[in-house]
């Protein structure tokens, strides 16, 4: 199975997703439907959905439409590690078994340690109680504070999203580079490969302007900690599903099979579906 470790469904609103710029791609719903014909055509048979807003009921709309469609084999919501009833949020979410994981968008806060706080941390340190993967989206300048999170909770699963955002329209390598082989060093913690156009020129980026990146990654994380994800329909604002597909196909073609395999959805299924309870062999936790 090649599978889509990393996009997003929305009923675009205004009010709900202010960060849409207007006019663009993204203006407009992105439902399963769509989805499924753009990843089609690259062999794409599922996806982990991941939230888009920072609300409960984006977690239980994302689990309705997985449901639905099951080509949704996993979904990454949202709940408020901050809140004293974080426990009671998780527990509701955790009853399905495509509720893979939790995810903050760390990016937007202005606190560069806001992981490191300790109502945040007490948040994540329940999820590996309810057998949840953490994504962690960040730029740059929040990689240390990662690389101590990810330290912190050494039995904790985490996910990189989007290689943490680098500079690469700009060129710049340095300390993004240095600080991502810190972060690997830490065994519970792999990368998906994601985001990467929406970081370089819009829609006049080459396959080599991403080469020292992947480098960096493949060489840090190597080909058992990396997964592939379109970052559809973002990726919309600077490339097509099928070329940002094709600009990882393209980096590992000199690889074995079983290499790509790996990277092309097994590393996947690992880390989101088996560690989740949903498994081929498992019942999930519906059952637990």
């Amino acid at each position: 199975m090649i599978l889509d470790a990393h996009q997003h469904f929305w009923i675009y609103d205004e009010k709900q997703y202010p960060w849409i710029p207007k006019g663009s791609p993204l203006h407009r719903n992105w439902l399963p439907p769509d989805w499924q014909e753009a990843a089609k055509k690259c062999g794409v048979t599922g996806s982990i959905a991941v939230q888009a807003r920072q609300t409960l009921e984006e977690s239980r709309w994302l689990l309705e439409l997985s449901e639905k469609y099951s080509t949704i084999k996993g979904v990454v919501g949202w709940v408020d590690l901050r809140s004293e009833n974080v426990s009671k949020q998780l527990a509701e979410f955790a009853r399905y078994p495509k509720f893979v994981g939790v995810r903050h968008v760390v990016q937007d806060e202005p606190d560069p340690v806001f992981m490191l706080r300790p109502d945040f941390l007490r948040g994540v340190r329940l999820l590996k109680e309810f057998e949840l993967v953490y994504d962690i989206l960040i730029f740059p300048t929040q990689l240390p504070a990662a690389i101590e999170l990810v330290n912190r909770f050494p039995q904790q699963q985490f996910v990189l999203d989007h290689i943490a955002k680098p500079l690469i329209k700009a060129g710049v390598l340095s300390p993004w580079r240095e600080q991502i082989r810190e972060l690997a060093k830490a065994p519970n913690i792999v990368c998906k490969v994601s985001g990467m156009v929406t970081e370089a020129k819009p829609k006049a980026w080459h396959q080599t302007d991403f080469k020292p990146y992947l480098d960096v990654i493949f060489d840090a994380f190597g080909v058992d900690r990396l997964l592939f994800g379109s970052d559809w329909p973002v990726c919309l604002l600077a490339g097509s599903y099928t070329e940002v597909f094709e600009l990882l196909t393209a980096h590992v073609s000199g690889f074995s099979e079983a290499d790509r395999a790996k990277i092309l959805g097994m590393n996947a299924v690992e880390i989101y579906l088996r560690s989740a309870g949903c498994g081929s062999n498992s019942t999930g936790r519906a059952g637990n």
